[in-house]
């Protein structure tokens, strides 16, 4: 039997085309097996693309990588949010999604969207010469949730790492964070995930679960603006919520289409 479903391609955390981080958005009329998911995925080639179904009073929502299904993705949520509320349900200003994460909301103000995740707090780590070694400059601290946070000093040596991904990917089993205070906002970061088939992420709001309450604390400020330092970048508003954070942003459509399988 083919299988026809509308598909999106939104890039997030951005309102200008070709920046921020591209997401998949696949809005489904029934359940898929897991299987063709992520051969989906796997065609697309995008760092996520998100699978959703309207329920009555929710959507379920799936996430996957080019190689596996993950468990909590915010650009792919963004992009999701942004698409239901410009070509599913126009009038929708709060959106639920269910999720492996749990029950994960989505406001939309104007442009402007904002998730409500849950927060990771990561626990510290002891440094070790490999993981200077795998980013090409020197780690001040090393901590570790889902994703391991690598703290250098300064904004500049986030924007100029030499990253060798055979190390990262000997470092964590998930991925590895890189961040540093900002200049001229309060942190910056960048991402690698060779273990899950996304080598660099353009912009991972998944990663500021993480790093909006080890900032937040560190800096003694609940809201909080990152910029996540990869060659397309984006920005994401933060807010420190205790056992929740919020991360804002806009989106901008590339593509729609169909996908028949």
């Amino acid at each position: 039997m083919t299988i026809t479903m509308k598909y999106f391609v939104v890039d997030a955390f951005t309102d200008e085309p070709f920046r921020g981080n591209p997401a998949g958005v696949c809005i489904m009329d029934r359940y898929l097996d897991a299987e063709t998911m992520q051969k989906i995925a796997s065609e697309n080639n995008l760092s996520e693309t998100a699978f959703v179904l309207k329920q009555e009073d929710h959507y379920d929502l799936r996430w996957f990588t080019p190689a596996v299904e993950v468990d909590l993705c915010g650009h792919a949520t963004l992009g999701t949010a942004y698409v239901i509320a410009n070509f599913v349900d126009t009038d929708v200003t709060e959106m639920s999604f269910h999720t492996r994460s749990g029950i994960l909301t989505v406001t939309r103000d104007g442009g402007l969207y904002t998730l409500n995740f849950p927060a990771r707090m990561p626990l510290p780590l002891e440094v070790v010469p490999l993981m200077s070694q795998a980013v090409g400059c020197p780690v001040l601290e090393a901590h570790l949730a889902r994703d391991m946070v690598l703290v250098v000093e300064n904004e500049q040596q986030v924007r100029d790492l030499s990253v060798n991904m055979s190390l990262i990917s000997k470092l964590a089993d998930f991925s590895v964070i890189v961040t540093a205070p900002g200049d001229n906002i309060d942190f910056v970061s960048r991402f690698f995930g060779p273990n899950v088939g996304v080598p660099e992420d353009p912009v991972t709001g998944s990663a500021h679960a993480t790093l909006v309450p080890f900032w937040g604390k560190r800096l003694g400020k609940d809201k909080m603006t990152a910029m996540q330092l990869s060659m397309r970048g984006g920005t994401i508003y933060c807010e420190n919520c205790g056992d929740r954070v919020k991360l804002s942003g806009k989106a901008v459509l590339y593509l729609q289409g169909e996908i028949s399988v």
